[in-house]
């Protein structure tokens, strides 16, 4: 052995090694910078590094055989040889160890150093839109349960947002009334009108039990293919596997750094163990679209019988059975479901408990906390920005709100239903002109979007243009019967606003003999609640008691409950008004709660128990800041000789009026809580002795009231009162 080194060292050969590992050290560090540059493919940098150590026995090999002399290079001769070869010496030694120091320092620098101050660069978020798959094996168990597995894979990017399926198929039959499935071309069609920059579309085939699959990318303007992925499933159960590793590729093609440190990259995209559970729960989640909760709940029991892991099809069933009233199911469903919660990808997984916290237990905090985990790290994740909107809009939160509108519409500009609730939350927010334009907006693109109308409704209101405000709930009323029952209940709202209460309650009854015929429970109750106002305004107590009853024995929440108990404390009916209170103070829900502390609060105001009333409206008003609970801690105060405080309740109902547009914050109108704030802002002012701002205030109610309205005739009093 000391022979052989002794040799080694005689032919030069440490010191060729030392000079080579260092050249080509230095090589391959200025690659790894240089090439990406460039853009020049994975592959080079890979091929760069096997040709050096490919090259390291060749350079061992000529060492040894071949000498650099002053003659040239000639081969190595015997041990005698004492003839000197420039190449070695101390100055060689010199040269290897500097370049081997110089590639140390490089490497250190670009692999130490240097990552503190690599910039990670944000991806622009990409939406995709799945077209239905060239289904060529003939096997019914391929059709639909692809494309929902896809969506799962490529989503595993952050910046990747593949667009509801469900949603565009429908939008295509709108179109094109039975135009057939969701192929490329009625994909690109609809993601041309919504703004989606991709469309992913794939065939498979069989071929002795093998199973070939063909996915592209193309753009849906152009047609240009921009992806194409092939892959080859070598049996059935295969295939899921073979899905992950195509939806991984695509996502590496459209910049996707982060697939490749996945553990479990075959294995970790799909919550479904089988095929059979895929499609299953694919047919599922349609009827669900659709609103066949019942059919979507079989469904989503057969998807979990073929696949008993399946825990997004647990949330489905929950949320399905909470749709149909089916309470305890749907906790019991959502508890097995959480259980799961490791089977599915995180993006599921703040999908699952976003959805839970705000659907079924209306924790709208903890709805906020998921949803906005969700879309930090999946920036680009459309459904997640909208839902956080809605949960942001539920705590009054209308500036959020509209923000996560607005990203929304960042990743799907051209969506008209994202583009309408951003109208509606600005009608919340009180920006009426805002809300007006973008409302405006959608109804030039399709006037048949009847919920569109309401904003634009609302700013004619805010403007006192009550013409205007009519003809745009006319307007509503001619897209259609869901838009003709809404237009109803908004042009009575209109009436009940000015006094007129005659009107108000002919345009209900007509609204709701045809809620009747169409079984709509929901806004047979909402206009019978209405209704009961009208009668109430006439002075008909009969008749408002039993519209009451009849819309309580329809349907609850709080759109009917809270107007319920006002009547009942207009007709004297303290022990109903107290009831209902109770079982709202008894919800889990703090917003229930807090209308039931008002209510509450309102009884002992109007008993002369200021000071308890004063504890359960402020109660009330840490649960939830509602405009209702400000409204009525106002006219506390002023009853209690608090007037300064009841002025600037009012200011503030004034100032939020936005909210007073649907006070249950369920797109139902009620524009007519706002009819008697102008009066009770008179009489606070008064009272300050704000003789020209009183006056100012009552004219404004005068001019909507009716002659023989009660209030009227007071303010009218209080105008025409000879001065001091």
């Amino acid at each position: 052995m000391h022979r052989l080194i002794k040799e080694l060292r005689r032919r030069e050969v440490f010191r060729t090694v030392g000079l080579y590992v260092g050249v080509s050290w230095i090589l391959i560090e200025a690659a790894s910078v240089m090439l990406p540059a460039f853009d020049a493919p994975d592959w080079t940098l890979r091929a760069v590094i096997i040709l050096a150590i490919v090259g390291l026995p060749v350079v061992i090999v000529l060492a040894w055989v071949y000498d650099s002399t002053d003659k040239g290079i000639e081969v190595q001769g015997d041990p005698t040889d004492t003839q000197v070869i420039p190449f070695g010496g101390r100055r060689t030694d010199f040269v290897v160890i500097g370049v081997l120091t110089m590639a140390l320092v490089i490497s250190v620098y670009l692999n130490v150093i240097g990552t503190g101050n690599v910039v990670e660069v944000e991806l622009e978020p990409v939406s995709l839109l799945i077209a239905d798959f060239d289904n060529q094996t003939g096997d019914p168990l391929f059709d639909g349960s692809l494309e929902q597995t896809m969506s799962f894979g490529i989503e595993g990017a952050s910046f990747i947002t593949t667009f509801n399926r469900l949603a565009a198929a429908a939008q295509f039959e709108k179109i094109r009334p039975g135009g057939g499935s969701l192929n490329e071309e009625a994909a690109r069609l609809i993601a041309v009108r919504e703004g989606i920059q991709l469309v992913l579309s794939g065939s498979v085939s069989e071929d002795s039990g093998r199973y070939e699959f063909i996915v592209h990318a193309v753009d849906p303007g152009s047609g240009e293919q921009v992806i194409e992925v092939k892959k080859r499933a070598v049996d059935k159960a295969g295939v899921l596997g073979t899905i992950s590793e195509i939806a991984g590729e695509i996502r590496e093609e459209l910049g996707d750094s982060s697939f490749e440190e996945e553990s479990l990259r075959g294995t970790e995209t799909f919550t479904a163990a089988s095929l059979e559970a895929a499609k299953i729960y694919t047919e599922a989640q349609s009827l669900a679209y659709t609103g066949d909760y019942a059919a979507a709940t079989e469904s989503y029991r057969q998807a979990i019988e073929t696949d008993p892991n399946f825990g997004r099809a647990y949330s489905g069933w929950a949320l399905a059975a909470f749709n149909l009233g089916r309470d305890a199911e749907a906790e019991e469903l959502w508890q097995k479901a959480l259980t799961f919660m490791d089977s599915m990808t995180e993006r599921e997984r703040f999908r699952t408990l976003g959805l839970y916290y705000m659907a079924v237990s209306r924790n709208y905090a903890k709805a906020i906390e998921s949803y906005g985990s969700l879309v930090e790290k999946y920036p680009a994740d459309g459904a997640g920005h909208n839902n956080l909107a809605v949960a942001y809009f539920a705590t009054l939160n209308f500036e959020r709100a509209l923000e996560e509108g607005q990203s929304v519409l960042e990743i799907y500009p051209k969506n008209l239903f994202y583009q309408q609730n951003f109208a509606l939350y600005a009608m919340y927010a009180g920006k009426f002109d805002l809300a007006e334009e973008r409302a405006k907006s959608v109804i030039e693109t399709d006037d048949g979007r009847y919920y569109a109308w309401l904003p634009a409704a609302i700013a004619n209101l805010s403007r006192d243009d009550v013409k205007a405000a009519e003809h745009s709930y006319q307007s509503m009323a001619a897209t259609g019967n869901p838009g003709a029952s809404l237009a109803n209940l908004g042009l009575a709202d209109i009436e009940i606003y000015r006094g007129r209460y005659s009107q108000a309650a002919e345009l209900l009854q007509q609204g709701i003999d045809a809620d009747i015929a169409a079984d709509n429970t929901r806004a047979t109750a909402t206009k019978s609640i209405a209704l009961a106002e009208a009668f109430a305004g006439l002075g008909d107590t009969a008749a408002s008691m039993q519209a009451i009853e009849t819309a309580m024995s329809a349907s609850g929440g709080l759109a009917r409950q809270v107007p319920a108990a006002l009547l009942y404390l207009k007709h004297g009916r303290v022990d109903e008004a107290r009831a209902i209170a109770i079982e709202l103070s008894q919800q889990m829900q703090t917003q229930r709660r807090a209308y039931g502390s008002m209510i509450l609060g309102i009884i002992d105001s109007q008993a002369g128990k200021h000071i308890e009333a004063f504890d359960k409206l402020s109660a009330a008003l840490n649960q939830a800041d509602f405009w209702l609970i400000r409204f009525y801690l106002g006219q506390a105060h002023l009853a209690a000789g608090s007037h300064v405080e009841a002025l600037d309740e009012f200011e503030i109902c004034l100032a939020r009026r936005g909210e007073a547009s649907a006070l249950f914050l369920d797109d139902l109108p009620t524009w007519r809580y706002l009819a008697t704030l102008s009066y009770w802002r008179g009489r606070a002012q008064t009272e300050l002795g704000m003789k020209e701002a009183a006056r100012e205030s009552f004219e404004t109610y005068i001019r909507l009231r009716q002659d023989d309205d009660p209030l009227a005739a007071f303010a009218r009093q209080q105008i025409t009162r000879p001065s001091d």
